[in-house]
């Protein structure tokens, strides 16, 4: 089906489904919003006719080199020297290895965060840090000048380009700022929330060898301190290279005394003299570098991927500005740790103007004077006048379990779209989100991942919201489904494996290790040749565009949205319980009437030892403490076998 196959989308909400049913949503205004310049800009300057965004989508997944070179021109990327734009990248590379984008340019990430090219008043908010009890108010004049503190002190302790620079943190104001600091000099950044345990902690970072790590003394979670001086002391005796652990005085009445963390080699600072050590006549400098450049770690699912400069920051802009509308002066607050990759996403919207909402803390807090914080998360957007909110499909479902009403209840009045990924949203909670915030918000069921560190379905402003659907494939990132046998078969309406077969920018620059290569392969590239499988199950309706997710086809777990493999798991019972436990298989159960998935393990026992549901106990909680509550198995039972395939996969 063509774009001109396709009617035009309207502003009307009495317009016909073209599957058959009303859509929940329509822009008021298409016309005024930046997907619609956007296409226009396109039609002007390469004087064709694309009247919808399918006609929009088709083009730039047929012609992805003009339609990146035409990103960077539109979204504006500020570079030291430009990009030749002949050619984006070359078309004819395969996916495997990943071809370069826009060769021969040379610029900053942390550049385009602080300096984004659109106009912004220096004293206006960049960031909004917030927690169940505070707030922290910073002005982008002041962003800029605690990032050129704390990158000098980096550069004073010898961090330059290719350095790993760690965060064992919350998500606050200051790791987004040690952040900028190691992208500022070309290091690379990590980040893991301190809710995780130490040997998923260690399981990251010993391989990557951090030169320095930041670590707050003490988070506050559901109005209780839980204090991290014994998991931090513990990680950095492993840390080999390591120079220095800087300690942030996150919750103010909890002094770490930095006598008890011995680093081996280096030493710890409390943050304040650590910015002492910095040259104060140092100015915030960027190195200029190749685009593809690393600039995060993220891991996923047993992998280490390294993502880079530019197919971050393009891939981000294009989301942001284009498929979401976010302007300068807009407020951006998705619900994350720094550990999910939504997070990256989060503070990209710094590229385009945005304020940026950073939350630590639960969704549930503070209370209402009756005792209860369902609106919690609510409130807190409405009093912060944010226009874009993000959170997990699970929270959704939750407000909709409960029946939570925040309209009339709070105006709401700057909300404009509200999106949801970790997981699948369920039809209904479709339909709760407009009875509960209103008829007038964007709900941008979205999907990505880790390992792409962006979206594959994406919003659209220009085109309908339909219960059960993400709106659209996003522009440039040629999404089909095809069948077991590698046959295409999208426009069927028939479910089978998301795939995408055209590169795109934000592909993992590489894997970490020696093995990084032959891993990368593997995970992506195997089950059909040269193609990305991204392992997840769909269909795309024929009729209206719109990705319906199914689940997954690989052995992922993502229980209330966050996105593990079942391999942590065996390590726990592989380190703490060898003798009780011979074999195990950690699975992912979803039934038609649940909401989310279930993690369930099984246990093959060894001979003479009898399961018990003390042992059943005692291995949820050394899962919780060596992962975190989220890795937590809801169901564990004992099974006579576990199946092996022939090559011993389980």
């Amino acid at each position: 089906m063509s774009g001109s196959d396709l009617p035009r989308d309207t502003c009307s909400n009495d317009t016909p489904s073209l599957g058959g049913h009303p859509p929940l949503w329509m822009h008021p205004k298409p016309e005024s919003t930046r997907t619609h310049q956007f296409k226009e800009h396109i039609n002007k300057k390469f004087n064709i006719k694309l009247d919808d965004y399918d006609g929009l989508y088709r083009w730039s997944v047929g012609n992805p080199a003009c339609f990146w070179e035409e990103v960077w021109i539109f979204t504006g990327i500020r570079a030291s020297v430009p990009p030749q734009f002949s050619q984006a990248f070359d078309e004819s590379a395969a996916m495997f290895p990943r071809p370069e984008f826009f060769r021969g340019a040379r610029l900053n990430f942390a550049e385009n965060l602080l300096f984004p090219t659109c106009t912004i008043d220096e004293d206006s908010l960049a960031v909004i840090a917030a927690t169940e009890a505070s707030r922290e108010y910073v002005s982008w004049k002041e962003l800029r000048e605690r990032v050129r503190k704390c990158a000098a002190s980096m550069r004073a302790l010898g961090v330059s380009e290719g350095d790993r620079v760690a965060g064992f943190l919350a998500n606050h104001a200051n790791t987004l700022i040690a952040m900028l600091s190691a992208a500022s000099l070309g290091a690379l950044w990590t980040g893991v929330s301190p809710d995780t345990g130490v040997h998923a902690v260690l399981e990251r970072l010993v391989q990557i060898e951090p030169k320095l790590l930041f670590a707050d003394n003490a988070v506050i979670y559901n109005s209780k301190v839980h204090y991290t001086n014994e998991k931090v002391s513990q990680i950095v005796q492993k840390l080999i290279g390591l120079k220095c652990v800087v300690i942030f005085d996150t919750v103010k009445d909890h002094q770490t005394n930095l006598n008890d963390l011995e680093v081996p080699g280096g030493r710890a600072w409390g943050y304040g003299d650590f910015v002492a050590l910095g040259d104060p006549k140092q100015k915030l400098e960027f190195a200029q570098l190749e685009p593809d450049h690393p600039v995060y770690i993220l891991y996923s699912s047993g992998t280490t991927g390294i993502h880079g400069a530019i197919g971050t920051l393009i891939q981000h802009k294009k989301e942001h500005d284009i498929q979401c509308d976010i302007r300068p002066g807009d407020r951006l607050f998705y619900f994350t740790t720094c550990t999910w990759m939504m997070w990256h996403w989060l503070v990209s919207g710094l590229a385009v103007g945005a304020t940026i909402i950073l939350y630590d803390g639960s969704p549930f807090k503070p209370l209402d004077e009756e005792g209860k914080g369902e609106l919690a998360m609510p409130c807190l957007v409405d009093a912060l006048g944010v226009t874009h909110f993000g959170t997990s499909a699970k929270y959704l479902s939750i407000l909709e379990q409960q029946n939570i009403m925040p309209r009339p209840k709070l105006p709401l009045s700057k909300l404009r779209a509200i999106y949801s990924t970790g997981s699948v949203l369920a039809p209904s909670t479709f339909q709760y989100v407009y009875r509960a915030f209103g008829p007038d918000i964007n709900l941008g069921s979205i999907t990505g991942g880790t390992d792409i560190i962006s979206l594959f379905g994406a919003p659209s402003q220009i085109s309908p919201v339909y219960t059960g659907e993400i709106q659209v494939r996003g522009l440039g990132m040629a999404v089909e489904v095809w069948d077991y046998e590698g046959k295409n078969i999208t426009d069927t309406g028939e479910p089978g494996d998301l795939v995408c077969t055209k590169p795109f920018p934000c592909q993992p620059v590489c894997f970490w290790g020696a093995n990084g290569e032959s891993t990368y392969r593997k995970s992506y590239f195997e089950r059909f040749s040269g193609v990305w499988h991204h392992g997840d199950f769909v269909k795309l309706n024929p009729n209206t565009g719109g990705l319906v997710m199914l689940g997954r086809s690989d052995g992922i777990l993502k229980p209330a949205g966050v996105r593990f493999g079942s391999a942590e798991i065996y390590n726990v019972l592989l380190q703490h319980f060898p003798e009780e436990v011979a074999d195990a298989l950690c699975i992912g159960r979803r039934r038609q009437t649940d909401l989310d998935e279930t993690v369930v393990l099984f246990l093959k026992m060894v001979d003479g030892y009898q399961f018990s549901p003390s042992l059943a106990k005692n291995i949820q909680t050394k899962i919780r403490t060596e992962l975190s509550a989220r890795h937590v198995p809801s169901m564990i039972d004992e099974c006579p076998e576990i199946p092996h395939t022939t090559n011993g996969k389980k």
